[in-house]
């Protein structure tokens, strides 16, 4: 008997209207166990990360869409551990991530924006650390704008019983990194260091359902994402290089155009970002006057971006023009300023500051 092929499975499922029900899904389980079976030597350790990752995403993502029910808007009166005010839903948000990770048996290291302090969870087989920012975006929660959760993921020193060291090290020995963000629908980015996948969470099924497979980032396109309320702040390279993305210009001689550029700006890096990823352009967060080292965490905000941008066929660089995964922090707190996005933008950027 002939067996029937995705496409003519395809074709006969049954429909609503004109749309066709897609029953061949991959969801991120799915996706998880084809990628382990691509791998001889694998254990299934990394598998048991995502999966602990999925359910925090989640389990935020429920906690979030029904906030203003269950009067989780608003501030604690507290601040985090780099000094912002916390949100009712940030201090949720990390005590949800934290207990999905205890429960994973695997994780031993998990650094969190809102914890001062790293924190060591039980379990002998643990291999991983994770470094979060629980809900990035938070202070935008209020008007309902799109926030998500940053990941990065290393796997811990050879001998470890597990300490800063397993995270204070160079971006590159990331050995996977991810997003979730929670708008209108919830979309995760992941990496393992072999392309991007995006999901999106199916609320009826309970799964993300693989819908960017092998994303890349358009090479180049005409828009620039930044706080510009700043710009009195900046210093001169900054200050001058957004002017000229901003400024319509004209050859003397052909008298050919360069329009100039599109300004999009959310105020949250999660969905800024996820707009660049999909759309192209470049995102910044520059230095200051008042934040000198820039203010993006390095652990779990720049390094996970970063590593998922680059994996995608983009650019990442500080203000300097070094890359951002070539860095290396001194504390799980430290910070630095990004441009991150299409390369031929951040290349632009580059040749600016006379680094390319």
């Amino acid at each position: 008997m002939p067996v029937a092929t995705n496409t003519e499975r395809k074709q006969s499922a049954g429909s609503l209207g004109s749309e066709n029900i897609d029953t061949d899904i991959i969801t991120l389980p799915r996706f998880i166990l084809e990628s382990q079976r691509m791998h001889k030597n694998a254990k299934g350790d990394f598998s048991m990360v995502l999966s602990a990752l999925q359910y925090a995403f989640k389990f935020i993502s429920q906690t979030i869409r029904k906030s203003e029910l269950i009067h989780l808007i608003g501030i604690t009166g507290d601040t985090n551990s780099t000094g912002d005010q916390q949100k009712k839903l940030d201090v949720l948000g990390d005590e949800i991530f934290i207990n999905a990770m205890k429960t994973s048996g695997i994780i031993r290291v998990v650094v969190s924006e809102e914890q001062e302090h790293l924190i060591l969870l039980e379990g002998n087989e643990a291999k991983y650390a994770i470094c979060c920012d629980p809900i990035d975006g938070s202070s935008n929660l209020d008007a309902g704008v799109s926030v998500g959760t940053i990941v990065s993921i290393f796997k811990i020193l050879p001998g470890s019983e597990g300490d800063e060291k397993d995270v204070l090290r160079s971006g590159t020995e990331m050995c996977g990194a991810c997003y979730a963000m929670y708008g209108a629908s919830t979309h995760l980015m992941v990496t393992m260091g072999q392309g991007v996948d995006g999901f999106t969470l199916d609320n009826n099924l309970g799964e993300f359902i693989l819908t960017y497979p092998n994303l890349q980032i358009p090479a180049n396109r005409a828009i620039y994402s930044v706080n510009e309320g700043n710009s009195p702040y900046w210093v001169e390279s900054t200050r001058s290089f957004i002017e000229s993305l901003r400024t319509h210009k004209v050859d003397p001689v052909t008298g050919a155009e360069t329009k100039a550029y599109s300004a999009r700006y959310v105020g949250s890096m999660v969905a800024d970002v996820h707009r660049t990823f999909l759309y192209g352009g470049i995102f910044t967060y520059p230095s200051d006057k008042y934040h000198p080292n820039g203010k993006l965490r390095l652990l779990y905000e720049a390094f996970p971006m970063a590593m998922l941008v680059e994996q995608g066929g983009g650019k990442a660089v500080d203000d300097h023009g070094v890359r951002i995964l070539d860095l290396k922090p001194t504390h799980i707190h430290d910070k630095t300023s990004i441009w991150i996005g299409s390369p031929n933008e951040v290349d632009k950027y580059l040749m600016h500051i006379g680094k390319l």
